[in-house]
């Protein structure tokens, strides 16, 4: 951009646009090549009627990468499908491909093209009665940011997820909402336990209103038997998926959901014959490549099960192939996506199986120094760091320091509660060599209060006062 432009007035026009641009879209620098492909990967395999919006996410992420040139011909695209689109609402459709048209020529230093659209944008306003020349308050306007900020990854979920809920407001039944909504809701309904009720499913029913909605759509009837699956309707998931598959519709996207279905169910090689279909279409896919992995890891499970975890010959060659195909699989996922928090911990984990102690190390001190947008995630990191400090590295005070963190995230999680039952073993190991080992009695004490075992707890910690005066004492006379 020139220099001119950089100071020129026209920003402060700019900076009130409701377009990618003023949206505040948290992408890291690492993620733009993997949404990249994600976009265009819906773009050919998604077939559903509210993906024409793509193609403005995929021109800003062209700009963020310098090819300004890109982002325009994204932009000329978008236009056209809007345009082939619902025609009474083309003028507000255009509203966000206009803004972002007005900041990629303000960029380029084409500052009369950038105006040009802005004028665009004032007289579509002013056309409705807005009282800004530049801003449009419609529920189709909060639905675009909802899907942009949907798109762009889990630290943007509760924007989208506010997003959504503003425009169901003013339209409860608009099939697009509702779609956009149950989605995002779906994405944020992670289980904290491995198991948990259908009470705690807040996304069943905004998914099964969607559905209503849009009957034809197998995406979201595949979401839907996933959410099922989670909270134990394995019967109906499975007639659910059956429906999803049964769709000629965004089949690439359903055999990804339909793997995950049944690689839960212990049915591996149905569930790898899926993720190799899907692979086909989009082979530099990190969520397929991550699956792969998985189907591969249980199947190493199931031979390391069935020989008393002791493989000799032909089996021990299987488990070490298959530990080879996991963390080729696992490596390429986040290589493709360096944010996918979930897959750094799994192959950190098969690191550790492989024996391989300085790439797990090295691959846990990546996971510790991200930052990630859920909590159960950072209890999983500390949880299993500490694992692999206790078993692996043998100190026990830097397990115990990691334990600790991930108790400290209050969250209810599996990890939390695995975290509890490992200091609660370390507590019990000490204070059964030592009855009064002061660091054995207050963690006792601290898994008591934890659990709300106040009273327990309480006991843990005067005996463990006790205990230290008494060896002050002893310290201070000499003894």
């Amino acid at each position: 951009m020139s220099e001119c432009a950089e100071d020129h007035p026209l920003k402060d026009r700019l900076q009130k646009l409701r377009c990618h641009f003023t949206w505040g879209l948290l992408i890291e620098d690492t993620e733009l090549s993997n949404l990249q492909d994600r976009i265009l990967e819906e773009i050919q395999f998604l077939d559903t009627k509210y993906n024409v919006r793509v193609h403005n996410l995929l021109a800003y992420v062209k700009h963020l990468k310098g090819k300004h040139e890109d982002a325009l011909e994204s932009l000329k695209q978008e236009e056209e499908l809007v345009q082939g689109g619902q025609a009474d609402q083309s003028d507000v459709r255009n509203l966000v491909t206009w803004g972002n048209y007005a900041w990629v020529y303000y960029h380029m230093g084409r500052l009369a093209d950038a105006q040009t659209y802005l004028d665009k944008v004032e007289n579509t306003c002013q056309k409705s009665a807005n009282p800004s020349h530049y801003r449009m308050e419609c529920p189709e306007m909060d639905c675009e940011e909802g899907w942009a900020l949907l798109k762009c990854g889990r630290k943007n979920y509760e924007r989208a997820k506010a997003c959504f809920e503003k425009a169901l407001e003013a339209d409860p039944e608009n099939p697009e909402f509702n779609t956009g909504y149950a989605i995002t809701v779906y994405r944020l309904d992670y289980p904290a336990k491995r198991l948990y009720n259908v009470s705690d499913a807040f996304s069943l029913q905004p998914l099964r209103q969607a559905i209503r909605l849009n009957p034809e759509d197998a995406y979201l009837k595949a979401l839907l038997a996933l959410k099922l699956q989670d909270v134990g309707q394995e019967a109906e998931g499975r007639e659910c998926m059956e429906e999803a598959l049964a769709h000629t519709s965004s089949q690439t996207y359903v055999f990804r959901y339909a793997a995950k279905f049944f690689r839960r169910q212990g049915r591996l090689d149905e569930a790898l014959k899926y993720l190799k279909m899907a692979l086909k279409a989009t082979p530099s896919s990190a969520f397929l490549h991550h699956q792969i992995g998985l189907c591969y890891r249980g199947q190493m499970f199931q031979i390391k099960n069935a020989t008393h975890m002791q493989p000799r010959g032909r089996d021990r060659e299987n488990v070490d192939r298959l530990i080879q195909l996991v963390i080729f699989h696992f490596e390429y996922a986040v290589k493709q996506k360096p944010t996918f928090e979930i897959a750094h911990i799994h192959l950190a984990l098969m690191y550790v199986i492989a024996g391989d102690h300085e790439k797990a190390e090295d691959t846990f001190q990546k996971l510790l120094h991200m930052t990630p947008a859920q909590e159960n995630t950072l209890q999983d990191i500390h949880f299993h760091y500490g694992q692999f400090q206790q078993f692996q590295k043998k100190s026990e005070v830097d397990a115990i320091t990691h334990y600790l963190k991930a108790i400290k995230i209050g969250k209810d999680s599996y990890a939390r509660d695995k975290s509890i039952n490992a200091l609660k073993q370390l507590a019990s190991k000490k204070l059964k060599t030592n009855a009064f080992d002061l660091e054995g009695l207050s963690l006792q004490g601290l898994v008591h209060r934890v659990k709300g075992e106040l009273k327990e707890a309480l006991e843990c910690y005067e005996q463990a006062l006790r205990l230290a005066a008494d060896r002050d004492n002893k310290v201070a006379c000499g003894l």
